[in-house]
């Protein structure tokens, strides 16, 4: 798309090397990438490849397992979750990736933000002001814990909002956080989703497909408009997976596909929600 910036995430349910998976995006046609970071994992001959052949480092994502213990009262869990993360800027930082993206949660059942999880939240932002990254957070299970984060560092020009269009279908009952957060949004991650599938609105982990566009029962139009309305022009990045959650087989007919050929469809797809913008 000549007027817009496409991006595809590396993913390892592709079941090939990061690097093989970045010059199939490259060929695709899509103009960059952004990288999962795991401790130990160097990530240096997948930027360093990109860079090779012109393609944008979006973000860096930031591993989130550890997400709730950022906000309980397990100093020690606590201190191992916020060393992890500082970890992660450290490669954004050695790397020259613009973002780094964070769950601001990770579970079902709680629904209480902590003052010290601000706190420890606190050191990760003041940290990357210093090293001049932007710390995108992402709407997932718990939104009360994405607003307390926006609200807590809302003065802070290094925080933003990372939109997932299927987290915001499958675990924040379809409430438009476009309309709460599009003015701090900096990062997407898009991808399509049927909702929740439980009939009594429970939220659980296995809803979170992440379909290619127009798979689903997502709103395109509504969505470019959204996107249009809070001003976002930025790289417009998609996160989608080849693989079903368990009990599940949406996904199965993308993993049967040769994955050149999925890459080549991830293309078309995000060129069909592009073309949807009114740029």
């Amino acid at each position: 798309m000549w007027n817009q910036t496409l991006c595809l995430s590396v993913n390892p349910q592709f079941g090939i090397s990061g690097e093989e998976q970045i010059r199939m995006f490259h060929a695709a046609g899509f103009d960059g990438y952004f990288l999962p970071w795991d401790e130990g994992v160097d990530l240096s001959s997948c930027v360093a490849l990109g860079k090779e052949l012109g393609m944008i480092l979006q973000s860096i994502h930031a591993p989130f397992t550890k997400a709730a213990d950022m906000w309980g009262d397990d100093e020690q869990k606590g201190r191992i979750a916020l060393d992890e993360l500082l970890a992660c800027l450290a490669d954004c930082v050695r790397f020259g990736a613009p973002i780094m993206v964070v769950h601001a949660f990770i579970g079902f059942e709680d629904h209480n933000p902590t003052a010290i999880g601000i706190e420890r939240f606190g050191k990760l932002v003041k940290a990357a002001e210093d090293a001049g990254v932007k710390l995108a957070f992402e709407n997932t299970e718990g939104e009360e814990y994405l607003a307390a984060l926006l609200d807590a560092f809302k003065d802070s020009p290094n925080v933003g909002f990372c939109w997932d269009t299927g987290h915001e279908m499958c675990y924040n009952h379809s409430q438009d956080l476009l309309a709460l957060y599009g003015d701090r949004l900096i990062a997407t991650h898009i991808n399509d989703n049927l909702g929740i599938r439980d009939p009594q609105g429970r939220i659980t982990f296995i809803d979170d497909l992440h379909l290619l566009p127009f798979d689903g029962i997502a709103d395109w139009d509504g969505i470019a408009a959204r996107l249009d309305r809070c001003g976002y022009r930025g790289i417009m990045t998609f996160e989608l997976n080849t693989l079903s959650k368990p009990g599940r087989h949406e996904n199965d007919k993308y993993a049967q596909m040769p994955v050149q050929q999925y890459i080549a469809e991830c293309y078309v797809r995000a060129c069909r929600v592009a073309a949807r913008r009114k740029l």
